[in-house]
């Protein structure tokens, strides 16, 4: 047993002390590494603040199956993707929506509407298995075909089919509310 895995245990077992060690040992690294991705110390922050978060409040069903180091920097960088995807659903939702209505203001409703649908959408996109995100993603935000995903990802093209279909039946739930 390394280090890591001393420590992921001891946060399980509800080592505040552990969990304290982890944070000022790790915090400023994961910050800088977040803030490569993001270009915004503060959004990195919010980051990495939420990971701890998550990890001190989830710590007994958490698993960790790398090194804790590695988990630590995997979560960062999963979570600025998801953000990143998430900015460029509301810029392209942000245009259609001027181009659809570009002389009038939306009104409270929509405002409420459009805010009620972003956070679902960005849910749904952070509970989506990793490998299924970033099919959904590089379909949905970045054009691509699923032969040209298969290709990029090393995959079979029906592998491809079935991350879609589980992807854009967790949309229709989050959606629809079934």
């Amino acid at each position: 047993m390394n280090r890591g895995d001393d420590i992921a245990g001891s946060i399980r077992n509800g080592d505040i002390g552990a969990f304290e060690s982890l944070f000022r040992s790790s915090y400023s690294p994961l910050v800088r590494y977040a803030s490569t991705i993001v270009r915004d110390k503060d959004t990195a922050e919010e980051i990495v603040q939420d990971l701890f978060y998550r990890l001190w409040a989830d710590r007994k069903k958490t698993e960790i199956k790398s090194s804790l180091n590695g988990y630590l920097f995997r979560s960062v960088y999963n979570r600025c993707m998801h953000l990143i995807e998430h900015r460029k659903v509301v810029r392209k939702y942000e245009s259609e929506m001027a181009l659809i209505d570009a002389g009038s203001p939306p009104t409270p409703l929509q405002e409420m509407q459009y805010g009620e649908l972003q956070d679902k959408i960005a849910r749904t996109l952070e509970n989506l298995p990793e490998r299924c995100c970033e099919i959904f993603c590089l379909n949905r935000f970045e054009g691509l075909k699923y032969s040209e995903i298969a290709s990029k990802l090393s995959i079979s093209v029906k592998t491809v089919e079935a991350n879609m279909g589980r992807a854009l039946k967790e949309f229709r739930k989050a959606v629809t509310g079934l």
